[in-house]
């Protein structure tokens, strides 16, 4: 290393006042050309991107929203920790319940015939904790849904999710509040006002049509916004049935209980609320039936008979035997709050490896054909379509 005379130093640059004199060069590896072009503002079609996704990480638009989401993520983690939340790993492979959308199926090799599915949420373990007594529970956890994609959906996802005992809708909004505004203070440099406005679901349909409205005044500030008392069932007239609106554990305003048992389902309201942000749908929760007769009974309204109700959920039941106490949760979207955050169109640029609107993955070629053994092994065969 040598000191630059007086006449070559080059203020505008850290190492402006030195030069440096290499002895010998050792190449480490070699590369290919880049197929396209890494630090430049050309557009690449996702395709491409997605098939070489190791090259696409290494720019900068991509790579700053995965430190973003470290980011977010360590924050969460603190900010609950401080509040007395334990984080929980509840399992991957599970009982097939469906919440609406398909399960992912995992054939059981030892158990021939049998399947796990992958969870869509850890709602009934989240509930299993509260009546274990561990009554604030959190964890930032991968869900998978088999269903068609859109810009904001992906087969696996990952949403910060939360339950908590002996508590209201105000306790749930206050935590939230309170956790939103340190995330966009810290990671935006924004102060945003609480409370959160609250309208109700007829209120925002009737006067935006839509129950997650767009409430911002300059489309460039943060505008939050609670949906709550959405309907308890909605009725399905292609079955001829009532639906969950939200899913069948969710509660229903006290006063609505004589509706239910006039079977004036129409005019019940559930315990549920919505977080939006931007127009967008971020979170969802609700306050929990806790008791076992009024969960039968929610159950027989959407016509899950006792026999199947008892075969999906029967493990809930008879926990609930053991003293549920009253209970609440609520789960927040990461990829999609990442997605916000940084003015991104598609979640998918917030995960590392996400999969296309196919549900597939270019660069893995995933999902793939496997060794017929694999599936013999399975007690499995697989059915060409003509």
């Amino acid at each position: 290393m040598n000191v630059r005379p007086k006449g070559n130093v080059n203020a505008d640059i850290p190492t402006g006042e030195i030069e440096l004199t290499a002895n010998d060069l050792e190449i480490l590896n070699s590369s290919e050309v880049p197929v396209f072009e890494i630090d430049g503002g050309v557009e690449v079609s996702e395709e491409v991107r997605l098939t070489y996704r190791y090259l696409d990480l290494r720019r900068s638009k991509v790579a700053e929203a995965l430190k973003m989401r470290h980011q977010l993520c360590l924050l969460v983690r603190n900010f609950l920790s401080q509040q007395g939340f334990v984080e929980v790993e509840t399992p991957v492979l599970t009982k097939s319940t469906p919440e609406g959308a398909r399960d992912f199926l995992v054939p059981s090799r030892l158990n021939p015939g049998e399947f796990f599915a992958l969870p869509q949420s850890p709602q009934l373990f989240k509930q299993i904790l509260m009546v274990s007594g561990l009554d604030r529970y959190f964890q930032i956890v991968k869900c998978f849904r088999d269903e068609d994609l859109r810009a904001d959906r992906q087969p696996e996802f990952t949403q910060l999710d939360m339950e908590m005992s002996f508590v209201s809708e105000e306790d749930i909004f206050s935590l939230t509040e309170n956790l939103f505004k340190k995330i966009l203070k810290d990671i935006k440099g924004i102060d945003i006002p609480t409370p959160f406005p609250r309208m109700t679901h007829a209120q925002a349909m009737r006067d935006h049509k839509s129950d997650k409205p767009d409430t911002r005044k300059d489309k460039d500030e943060f505008s939050f916004l609670w949906v709550v008392d959405f309907p308890l069932f909605k009725y399905n007239e292609e079955e001829k049935r009532w639906d969950s609106e939200h899913h069948p554990f969710t509660s229903l305003h006290e006063e609505d209980v004589s509706c239910l048992e006039k079977g004036e389902y129409a005019k019940i309201r559930s315990r549920s609320y919505d977080l939006v942000l931007n127009g967008n749908e971020i979170g969802s929760g609700s306050i929990r039936i806790h008791k076992k007769d009024l969960q039968k009974k929610i159950f027989d309204i959407i016509g899950l008979q006792p026999q199947e109700a008892e075969k999906r959920f029967g493990f809930l039941l008879k926990a609930f035997q053991y003293g549920a106490p009253p209970h609440a949760g609520v789960a927040y979207g990461i990829d999609r709050l990442v997605a916000i955050l940084l003015g991104l169109d598609s979640i998918r640029d917030t995960i590392a490896f996400p999969k296309t609107q196919k549900g597939s993955c270019p660069m893995t070629e995933a999902p793939s054909v496997v060794d017929e053994k694999q599936i013999k092994d399975l007690g499995l065969m697989i059915l060409k379509k003509k």
